[in-house]
């Protein structure tokens, strides 16, 4: 070991302690506003973000310009011959809190349709990645080379009014907004499909050509509809939207922001939980073996698993403390389509089980699934059981949440994000004094 890292290693070990100390004896000191184990911990609960475009209540779930998720499906217009609304319209009603009429809702999908169509170098640069690359880092890197198409840049330099930025914002998410399902379709065939790519169909909606690319029959476009709206948005504080946003915050276009927001999607605590929980759903089953998944054989199989010191992934929520709406949305859905799918029967056990488990066992803060816990499911009963391609999934969902609220975080004029730090130190003078 060098000498460099041998010093930083001591440091390391003198500095840990320190916070937590902080953590175990101090927590709840205030620092201006905040307590110690908000600035250590992440910022967790502080209320110092803006957006109107969701609200995440911790009893009632996640709202879309105020509206329950069932609300929303009920009232935006639906896709002739199909269950789920237009995606696009959906846009309309994210940027606006109005419930697009049909008319308006077709506006904005011909609108899309006319933005839709991806440059070619964006395909030669996925190609030019080794054949292993990630589908996300595809994914950041695609959307990333685009940045040279950016409408507000070019109206920045030209001297354009602060108070018109939000103009060329809007037209640079709508730009990028509409061609991610070309984008993410593309990688899949690419990676997973032997490069047999399925070019779009002019005469689909976002959901629709998105399945239709992506080779999967009906009624997997139900599926890409229902998928990209429950993913759209969660508050900003989550790691993509704050991500976005923070990034946009310096003026940065949509194309640099929302790439770097996809990396954030991209993490093992965010965007690859489910991934990790359709993983350990299947080792479980595998566990059981010949069992049927009855409630006592599954709830056997769950007290193994803790009492093994693992986790039930799929179960708890940094805010929620109810089931997440997102995860009875696609179990109503499988209910419907899918009821028999053996995957989905052990899913649907474990949710009537578990919450009872984790309550008896003690140590878990919120006992119900959130909306990891079942979209892998759905996923691979359609065919697309590529793990790592499902957080771009995710990420076209994410892309219309956050590139809405980038719209409106120009039009509001909201300043560089730049909260103040404090030392260890400092912390530790603030508590003594305490």
């Amino acid at each position: 070991m060098s000498t460099l890292k041998k010093a930083l290693q001591r440091k390391i070990e003198e500095h840990r302690p320190r916070t937590t100390r902080l953590l175990k004896e101090h927590a709840d000191v205030k620092v201006g506003e905040v307590t110690i184990a908000q600035a250590i911990g992440g910022a967790r609960g502080v209320r110092c973000l803006v957006t109107d475009t969701s609200y995440l209540d911790p009893m009632e779930g996640i709202r879309f310009r105020g509206k329950t998720i069932p609300e929303v499906f009920e009232a935006l217009p639906k896709v002739p011959g199909a269950e789920y609304p237009y995606v696009e319209g959906f846009w309309h009603f994210i940027l606006t809190g109005d419930v697009p009429t049909v008319e308006q809702a077709k506006e904005v999908v011909e609108d899309f349709k006319a933005r839709s169509q991806v440059p070619k170098y964006v395909f030669d640069v996925i190609r030019a990645m080794p054949s292993d690359t990630h589908p996300m880092t595809m994914f950041s890197a695609a959307i990333l080379s685009m940045q040279r198409e950016s409408h507000f840049v070019k109206a920045y330099r030209e001297g354009l009014s602060k108070m018109d930025f939000w103009e060329p914002t809007y037209e640079d998410c709508c730009h990028l907004l509409a061609k991610l399902p070309t984008i993410g379709a593309y990688i899949y065939r690419l990676k997973f499909k032997n490069g047999d790519i399925i070019a779009p169909d002019p005469e689909l909606d976002f959901g629709g050509n998105f399945a239709h690319m992506m080779g999967i029959e009906r009624p997997y476009d139900d599926v890409a509809r229902m998928y990209f709206i429950l993913h759209s948005d969660h508050e900003s504080g989550n790691v993509s939207a704050h991500t976005v946003h923070l990034v946009g915050s310096a003026l940065s276009d949509c194309y640099y922001a929302l790439s770097a927001g996809i990396n954030g999607l991209a993490g093992p605590l965010h965007g690859l939980a489910n991934e990790n929980v359709l993983r350990w759903t299947q080792d479980f089953i595998a566990k059981l073996g010949d069992k049927d998944p009855t409630e006592d054989v599954i709830r056997e199989a769950l007290w193994t698993t803790l009492n093994s010191g693992q986790v039930i992934p799929g179960y708890g929520h940094a805010v929620l403390r109810k089931t997440d709406p997102r995860y009875t949305s696609q179990r109503e859905f499988c209910l419907k389509n899918l009821p028999d799918y053996p995957l989905f029967k052990v899913i649907n056990m474990i949710y009537k089980v578990a919450p009872d488990v984790l309550m008896e066992h003690g140590k878990a803060k919120n006992p119900w699934p959130n909306v990891d816990a079942h979209s892998g499911v759905i996923q691979w009963f359609y065919g697309v059981t590529e793990y790592s391609f499902y957080t771009v999934l995710f990420g076209i969902g994410r892309a219309i949440g956050t590139l809405a609220n980038l719209v409106w975080d120009r039009a509001l004029g909201y300043p560089i994000e730049r909260p103040k730090s404090l030392t260890t130190a400092m912390l530790e003078e603030i508590a003594s004094k305490k």
